[in-house]
């Protein structure tokens, strides 16, 4: 018998949906999703990505990705511009406004994590990290 509960795949999607709903919780005040955060996070390493790369970067599909940065429009965080060498294709900016949430977002996320792998010992978090970095390679 197959046991589901005991699943990789299983535990990895319950594992998945606990942590997007710890940090779900603390971005709904910023009117943001995980998924939105993580084109921020991605922009604030290297501001101006075209809409392709931010879809590699953050392996999302292309369809979806430019809802979210309708939204990250909509909340003036970042903004479309013209890509100087492709006409079909924009860049991906940050505003201002969206520079300047840089640090208190970090800080939530690293709040979270803190909270999510609080039963973890410092090595296993590590170990887990390396693993998972494993898997999605």
């Amino acid at each position: 018998m197959f046991d589901i509960e005991k699943s990789l795949g299983f535990l990895l999607a319950k594992v998945h949906q606990r942590g997007y709903a710890l940090f779900k919780e603390e971005l709904d005040r910023y009117n943001l999703t995980p998924q939105q955060f993580s084109l921020l996070a991605f922009l604030w390493q290297e501001d101006t990505l075209s809409q392709a790369e931010l879809a590699h970067k953050t392996q999302i599909d292309r369809t979806t990705i430019g809802g979210l940065i309708d939204r990250l429009e909509k909340e003036q965080l970042a903004e479309r511009l013209p890509h100087p060498d492709d006409r079909r294709a924009y860049q991906i900016c940050l505003t201002d406004k969206g520079k300047g949430l840089e640090q208190e977002l970090c800080a939530i996320a690293r709040t979270v994590t803190d909270r999510f792998v609080a039963r973890l010992s410092a090595a296993e978090h590590e170990t887990l990290r390396t693993l998972l970095e494993k898997l999605r390679d």
